[in-house]
């Protein structure tokens, strides 16, 4: 029942990870202007790195019986780095006036 249970939260990470990063995909190529291809790019594409990185890590532990503490450490460096890296993008986009679209 526990190996059932595993195996379906690695294949959701996995899977929902997976839809997290081609949404935000379509966001980019669909979304009008910078800012809101920003936000596609950054909030959707950190949670589905986040969540294939963190089914990794649960394949590798209970499967394998591996502790990969990259993946962990990986994870860590994206959700730190991603806010930080679009904040300093809006930012800069809004100082040389970008314009919103309407």
């Amino acid at each position: 029942m526990i190996e059932i249970m595993m195996n379906s939260l690695i294949a959701f990470m996995l899977i929902g990870g997976t839809i997290m990063t081609a949404l935000a995909t379509v966001g980019i190529i669909r979304l009008p202007d910078m800012y809101s291809r920003l936000h596609a790019a950054t909030k959707s594409t950190t949670l589905g790195v986040i969540m294939i990185m963190t089914g990794a890590f649960i394949y590798f532990w209970y499967i394998e019986g591996l502790i990969e503490t990259n993946l962990l450490l990986g994870a860590l460096f994206i959700l730190l780095t991603s806010p930080v890296a679009s904040h300093l993008l809006a930012r800069s986009a809004f100082h040389a006036d970008v314009k919103l679209i309407n």
